[in-house]
């Protein structure tokens, strides 16, 4: 099975219903910067071939490359990768400058922080969104299945035409995970209400679904979203950077036709505003911070590998506030995504996938 889950009855869902705030972040999450001494004066930053701005990791990332500037004086630059053929040299390049610490974002910069790890062991390197084994490469990853969950339930409460959908940029553990965790949530609300709520664009049995085959051509995740609103969608969760914008423009030309969930960020503050009224929430991951303390941690000169790892207990995860479509979400769904919040938390529901960190 691609996931388990371990359901309650919905009686006992609802008398674990209430509002807690998730707890402060542990030493293996986000935010969990210790107070080293300052020696590492420069770190270097390569994107992916989705470039800088896209609304996703490589901007989130930056933004805690800034932080970690203003707030540990620790001089950030970023090498922009346009295409493929620019990652590897790209990698290379942020090594020569001599900065201790190198931070590369995205699967697709695996292969070459790999082999720039292996060539220059004093050189601490994290990458994001991947898993690179090497003792100086920290792993920055998070288990975004868990917020995809309630994601997923969210969305299937609010559908009126009993259909949802998505869409992935490629078929790669980070991306497959929010489709995982989002095909989960629908289950549950499924099993929970008696409904039978289909999810279009992934099958979590056989690990395929629908994919762009990029993260850049915003045009491709348009006309997918066209398919899937001509299906009867009315809830698309796209899982491809900024090719996600495709979807929001479909839903906005066909009259508001779907809602879509953002991934990575709150794309209620990253977006053009004209996509707000259809945004319904975000699955967020706090790379920002995950970003900081990995920056924090080499300033005392330490190599290290331990993975630093985001869940919904230490904060690294989460769904943004539903803003606008606020009243789209009733009380009782409310409540009952944080009962599911907490027994996540509790280890009483396991969202499990073939690509959980």
């Amino acid at each position: 099975m691609a996931r388990s889950l371990a359901i309650p009855a919905l009686a006992a869902l609802l008398l674990l219903a209430g509002c807690a705030a998730p707890p402060p972040a542990e030493t293996e999450g986000p935010g969990a910067s210790g107070d080293a001494e300052q020696s590492l004066e420069c770190a270097q930053m390569v994107t992916n071939s989705g470039g800088l701005n896209d609304r996703s990791f490589n901007e989130t990332s930056w933004a805690g490359m800034e932080r970690a500037e203003a707030e540990l004086g620790v001089e950030a630059n970023v090498l922009v990768s346009t295409t493929e053929s620019d990652l590897a040299p790209n990698v290379q390049a942020a090594v020569e400058t001599g900065c201790g610490f190198v931070l590369t974002v995205g699967f697709e910069l695996a292969a070459a922080t790999a082999e720039q790890a292996e060539t220059n062991p004093d050189v601490q390197f994290a990458i994001v969104d991947e898993i690179v084994e090497a003792p100086n490469v920290r792993s920055i990853v998070f288990d975004t299945a868990q917020a995809a969950f309630l994601a997923g339930y969210a969305a299937a409460s609010v559908s009126e035409t009993g259909t949802v959908a998505t869409f992935g940029g490629g078929n790669q553990p980070p991306v497959t995970l929010f489709m995982d965790g989002f095909a989960a949530g629908i289950d549950a609300y499924n099993e929970a209400k008696g409904t039978e709520v289909q999810l279009l664009g992934w099958d979590p049995e056989t690990q395929d679904g629908t994919f762009t085959g990029d993260f850049e051509n915003v045009a491709n995740g348009r006309s997918l979203s066209e398919a899937f609103i001509a299906q009867g969608a009315d809830v698309i969760l796209p899982v491809a950077g900024q090719v996600g914008e495709g979807a929001l423009t479909a839903s906005l030309d066909a009259g508001s036709a779907a809602l879509v969930i953002w991934v990575d960020n709150d794309g209620f503050e990253t977006l053009p505003e004209q996509f707000r009224g259809i945004l319904l929430t975000s699955i967020m991951k706090n790379t920002e911070d995950a970003v900081v303390t990995a920056v924090g941690d080499a300033a005392d000169g330490t190599i290290s590998d331990e993975p630093i790892i985001g869940t919904l207990e230490n904060g690294g995860v989460d769904i943004a506030p539903f803003h606008d479509l606020d009243a789209r979400v009733s009380d009782e769904t409310k409540a009952e995504l944080e009962a599911l919040r907490e027994q996540i938390i509790a280890g009483e529901i396991v969202v499990e996938s073939p690509s959980s960190p």
